[in-house]
């Protein structure tokens, strides 16, 4: 092992000819100057340490630095070493989003703050998508307001979301990288696998702030990837990000920002009046990441060929991924449950958009298959995601949840179909999907008992929860 611990090379000695000789020494490429002070030399794809687009995590921190920032640089770096929290280092997630964010999308949409032009533009199209979705769903508004967010602030709001659903697989990593040294090395590597946790959690904060600041680029709302991964009740649009999406469309502006709203606002109505839904998506996803092995033949061998003058290793291991879901019944049936979930949330909203939208909207069509295509194929950062988590967000089956859902409204009407919220037992299953024409004419499940047995327990009338009930009558309780 070098010397001079993590690669650190010491400062080069003070050429005799002064100024002229550092010149000389930079343009030769002898020493290490300024411009690479750490001699990790220059990495694949970095463009230098610290170039634009660095894939190296130090290079995202640290950026191009000057003598001057060497002081904050090793605080940084001392930091990322004594990290001692959870599984990811969120506290270093959030600034490389914010950094990402900062650097701008690849095509030069710079982040900014929103105005209040803007703002009043999205509480408007948000408000009137309510009382077009008062049309077309029995569930009332579930937006306590409607909010204009930077990029910045959608990576503020939605950290609190990620973590939740990172953290179980990034917890079997930090587990995984002390199991894969024999027992009786264990406690000799102890300070080792101390700070290669430290390493790894600091390596997943990044590769997760570098995702979410892409994906900070690219979202439109708070409820993109189907999940509520905002503040409850709290109807965000993004207006940098809306205006990019619409702008090669040929649609006026201001019918693709109130279809947005029309889709925030339905996933606000279905998150806030179906209480257990939240809990069963994330729950689906802990489920499924609960079955993922690591691959531990690919750590032990980063493990084994760890240096510490090279810690960007972990960094190339986590972009390869090290997941392998396993082979099981009850891994494929947590899959099997999680993708359904994803298809009939965003089924439904398909659906519910389109019942109001069609009649208002010339370009509903158009904005439909637009955003279905987008869903279907996710952007870089999901890809991130699968690579770091293995799993995709995304609901393969969509187009056939939202026929189901059209055909249970032609055939149940508007509150037959939405009843169906009431319990997570009355939802399509994946062989519904199917057959939605054999789950549609099924005769329908009597809950009648069960909801009076619950009724009973929790000391109420046994009557099931009325999901209708408008924002009107909810205020008046709230008033008594």
């Amino acid at each position: 092992m070098s010397d001079t611990p993590f690669g650190f090379g010491l400062p080069p000695e003070e050429p005799e000819d002064g100024d002229e000789g550092k010149k000389k020494d930079q343009q030769s490429g002898g020493g290490q100057g300024p411009a690479n002070p750490f001699g990790f030399g220059d990495l694949p794809g970095a463009g230098g340490f610290g170039g634009p687009g660095a894939d190296n995590p130090l290079a995202a921190m640290f950026g191009s630095l000057n003598p001057t920032d060497l002081g904050a640089a090793f605080q940084q770096l001392g930091q990322m070493l004594s990290y001692e929290g959870g599984p990811v280092n969120w506290d270093m997630a959030k600034q490389i989003a914010r950094q990402t964010v900062a650097q701008g999308t690849p095509d030069g949409t710079k982040d900014a703050s929103v105005g209040a032009a803007e703002r009043k533009a999205v509480e408007d199209a948000v408000r009137l998508a309510d009382l077009w979705l008062d049309d077309a769903t029995s569930l009332p508004s579930g937006s306590a307001s409607a909010v204009a967010w930077s990029r910045a602030e959608w990576v503020e709001a939605t950290l609190p979301a990620w973590q939740e659903l990172v953290d179980p697989v990034a917890e079997r990593v930090g587990a995984a990288m002390g199991d894969v040294l024999p027992e009786e090395m264990q406690a000799m590597a102890g300070p080792l696998i101390g700070m290669m946790r430290s390493m790894g959690g600091a390596m997943f904060g990044t590769q997760i702030g570098q995702a979410v600041g892409v994906l900070a680029g690219e979202v439109v709302g708070s409820t993109d990837i189907g999940l509520p991964l905002g503040p409850a009740r709290k109807a965000a649009l993004l207006p940098a990000n809306v205006e990019a999406f619409g702008k090669d469309l040929g649609v006026p502006q201001e019918e693709v920002r109130l279809y947005l709203a029309l889709r925030e606002a339905a996933h606000q109505r279905l998150f806030a009046h179906v209480p257990w839904l939240r809990s069963h998506l994330f729950g689906a996803v802990d489920g499924y990441a609960r079955g993922i092995k690591v691959d531990t033949a690919k750590l032990e061998d980063v493990v084994g060929q760890f240096d510490p003058q090279n810690p960007e290793q972990l960094q190339d291991a986590l972009q390869q991924g090290m997941f392998q879901p396993e082979d099981t019944p009850e891994q494929k049936a947590a899959l099997a449950r999680l993708e359904t979930a994803l298809a009939l949330v965003e089924g439904w909203v398909d659906a519910v958009v389109h019942a109001a939208a069609k009649p208002r909207l010339s370009s509903a069509d158009a904005l439909r298959e637009t955003l279905r295509r987008r869903r279907a194929t996710g952007g870089p950062a999901e890809q991130t995601f699968a690579t770091l988590i293995g799993l995709e967000l995304r609901p393969r089956r969509l187009r056939d949840a939202s026929r189901l859902w059209a055909s249970l409204t032609d055939a149940r009407g508007v509150d037959g179909r939405d009843d169906l919220w009431h319990h997570p037992d009355m939802l399509p299953t994946a062989g519904d999907l199917d057959d939605p024409d054999g789950f549609v004419h099924r005769e329908q499940m009597d809950f009648s008992e069960l909801d009076k047995m619950l009724g009973e327990a929790a000391g109420g009338t046994g009557s099931k929860p009325d999901l209708r009930k408008k924002d009107d009558e909810t205020e008046g309780d709230d008033a008594e």
